[in-house]
């Protein structure tokens, strides 16, 4: 369909305006903010914390509440039972709510008055007001993305090969660990990325549980709404250069891999 030249012009027009739309303002954001700015801001004690908190709330809530949730998507892609498409709308939830909706129904949960709010402050741990609670926000937002790509990459593994090789002996732990889990590694590896990546961009949940210690997007709204557009854009455009450089590093060794496969 392409080769035909008018209808080749018309798909490359449209996609270049959907690449401008996305190019343009960051783009914008990036030759605004000086090199001077770039160096202020990378030297800001403030920038650098929120930036670490950012990076290993979000990964934590990846390794705390992402490596359990892949069960429950095999469940989803391997079962049928009653109340499957209520499950189904429940995990998409999180995306479709308001996230500030999101982190107001967290904050019932574990406030200090609540039984896990309670057991957390015996065990030393501080939900609100404290990275526990920046990671439970995080992760309640993101985790439909992980739990939606390891379902489909289950769902696309032959269910003959599990049967067979259960007839064959193997325990139904041997045949998820062995069969099932790498055979949809790919879009676990994705749903993964996805999930930390949607974490890193969090505002709206985390700002109702922990205004403080601040995560680098609630820092960039704090200097936004305190000091204008000239002190929130360096942080947003660091920000938004260390996200593009991490998931590209992401993509060329998932590629990498990849080709490393095929060539095999």
């Amino acid at each position: 369909m392409l080769k035909n030249w008018k209808t080749g012009l018309v798909f490359l027009f449209l996609s270049g305006l959907i690449l401008l739309f996305i190019v343009a303002p960051l783009a914008g954001m990036f030759l605004q903010t000086s090199g001077s700015q770039y160096m202020e801001t990378l030297g800001d004690t403030q920038v650098r914390e929120s930036i670490r908190l950012t990076l290993l709330a979000s990964l934590a809530g990846v390794v705390i509440f992402g490596i359990a949730a892949i069960p429950l998507s095999y469940v989803l892609a391997r079962r049928s039972f009653p109340g499957k498409g209520l499950i189904n709308g429940l995990i998409d939830l999180p995306v479709v709510i308001p996230h500030s909706a999101a982190g107001i129904a967290i904050l019932g949960v574990v406030s200090r008055g609540s039984l896990i709010g309670q057991a957390g402050e015996a065990a030393g741990i501080q939900f609100v007001g404290g990275a526990a609670g920046i990671v439970v926000a995080m992760a309640f937002v993101s985790i439909p993305f992980l739990i939606n790509a390891a379902r489909d990459g289950f769902e696309a593994v032959p269910e003959k090969l599990e049967k067979a090789a259960l007839n064959l002996g193997a325990s139904p732990w041997r045949v998820f660990f062995t069969i099932s889990l790498p055979l949809a590694k790919r879009q676990i590896l994705t749903g993964l990325t996805m999930m930390w990546a949607r974490g890193l961009s969090e505002f709206g949940a985390v700002v109702i549980i922990a205004y403080h210690p601040m995560v680098t997007p609630v820092l960039i709204w704090e200097r936004f709404a305190s000091f204008g557009l000239s002190y929130a854009r360096p942080v947003a455009a660091v920000f938004v250069l260390l996200c593009l450089v991490i998931f590209t590093v992401m993509r060329l060794l998932a590629g990498t891999s990849r080709n490393g496969v095929k060539q095999r």
